[in-house]
Formats: structure tokens, sequence, C-alpha cells
């Protein structure tokens, strides 16, 4: 299980927050606008909730609702589950695997601080694991 600290993961990170009363669609332009899949909302500088691309399609779409007068507050999930930056990026991952959900907010002090994905967690893991492997296949056409 990866070990290094999630403080390192989201070190370069820029996070994505936004307020209860922000409409979905203002929410939607600023993910595609950063590439994320999630948005942390705040208020008064604190996690309060996350909005994600899943909720998009089963909270607001599937629901007929209105993308451009929906707040973030009636369909985000609120009080979700945070992990601390010092904690291990496969804590995180378990967290994730556990629960079901591809994106975990971290917080320090209630304040969002960046954001784990699932995606981001296993990049350089996977890299990792692709190199072995292929060192591996390697060796087993020298020595076949």
């Amino acid at each position: 299980m990866p070990q290094r600290p999630i403080r390192e993961l989201i070190a370069r990170q820029k996070i994505l927050t936004a307020a209860k009363d922000t409409t979905v669609s203002e929410a939607a332009r600023l993910m595609k606008k950063m590439s994320v899949g999630a948005v942390m909302v705040v208020e008064k500088e604190k996690l309060v909730g996350i909005f994600t691309e899943r909720d998009v399609v089963f909270r607001v779409l599937a629901e007929n609702r209105d993308p451009k007068t929906t707040r973030l507050a009636e369909v985000m999930t609120a009080k979700p589950q945070t992990i601390a930056p010092d904690r291990p990026v496969g804590h995180a991952l378990h967290l994730m695997y556990e629960s079901g959900f591809r994106h975990v907010p971290v917080v320090e002090q209630g304040r969002p601080i960046g954001m784990v994905s699932a995606r981001d967690a296993l990049g350089p893991e996977l890299q990792q694991f692709e190199s072995e492997l292929q060192r591996k296949t390697q060796i087993g056409e020298i020595l076949g």
C-alpha cells in the first residue's frame, strides 16, 4: 500500500472550492476549466460538502433539475468523509474503496487544502507497477 504522505500528493494542487449558493451550471464550468471531477463546497472557509461529476448525473440530470437554478447546497454530499494531509496515500485509497467513492477532500483544521482522487493517487504507483511488469517481462524474455 502506498506510504507516501497525502501532503506530498497535493503539494502543487490548485484546489477548487465553491459556495453553497453556487449553481450547478457554474460549478460544472469551473470543474471543466480546472479539469477536475469534484468541487469542495465551503462556508466561511470550512468544508461543508462535496459535489462531483456523478452528482451532476444522478442528483441533477436524472432528477430533471435545472442546472442553471439548482444550488450546490441542494445536491451536494454534506459532511463528506475527509482525510488529514499527514495520512498515507494508501489510507485514502482504502477509504475510497471501502466507501465507494472516488474523491476524498483533504482537510486541515476544518479547512480544505486539497483533494485526493483515485486517479491522482494511483498515478505514480501505477507507473511503478507498469515499469516493474515491463522489467519482469524483459527478464523472462532473456531467460526464456
